[in-house]
């Protein structure tokens, strides 16, 4: 069984296309199109359930086609609008340009190589140009951190775990908030 911790969100499925079972998925990460992957997770009846891609086609921006397979006609299409799509977070980790999903970082602690535990990253903000670990705190508190390369030192993928040097001053920042 795949459990929730072994995933991250990439998109939804929003509403069938045409006939023949192809669906609409508005995305928020196209790791699907950057790795080697076979399928997609779709929560159903509160379970990850996998779905073998056939085939799709961008429509946009942030919108792709997708067949699914035994996904044959507009009525088990209907069924699946609205449902959550998921990618395994192993397979995000090496992509064809040797360049990870930021989202896969999603339930790695964040550990700043002078001071220690920092918290675990909850979110990534990618709304804008800069990209933001949205990271709790023990106490319960979110902080932002800039997830740039130059501030990431190592990654342990098995442990979890990504060693930062964070800027002097920069949580003592967002303590001030």
């Amino acid at each position: 069984m795949i459990r929730e911790d072994e995933v991250y969100k990439i998109g939804r499925l929003t509403k069938p296309h045409g006939v023949s079972g192809e669906l609409c998925m508005v995305f928020t990460d196209d790791v699907f199109d950057r790795v080697e992957a076979d399928y997609l997770l779709c929560r159903m009846d509160g379970i990850l359930v996998p779905f073998f891609i056939e085939e799709y086609r961008f429509s946009g921006d942030d919108v792709v086609l997708m067949k699914l397979e035994d996904v044959d006609n507009e009525e088990q299409a209907r069924r699946m609008a609205g449902v959550d799509v998921f990618f395994p977070k192993a397979l995000a980790c090496e992509t064809k340009d040797g360049i990870n999903s930021w989202a896969y970082f999603t339930g790695f602690d964040v550990v700043d190589v002078n001071s220690g535990r920092i918290g675990t990253v909850r979110a990534v903000n990618d709304a804008t140009m800069n990209v933001l670990f949205e990271v709790e705190r023990p106490q319960g508190e979110m902080v932002l951190l800039p997830a740039v390369e130059e501030l990431i030192d190592d990654i342990d993928h098995k442990q979890r775990k990504i060693f930062m040097t964070v800027p002097e001053g920069l949580l003592a920042l967002d303590e001030q908030d």
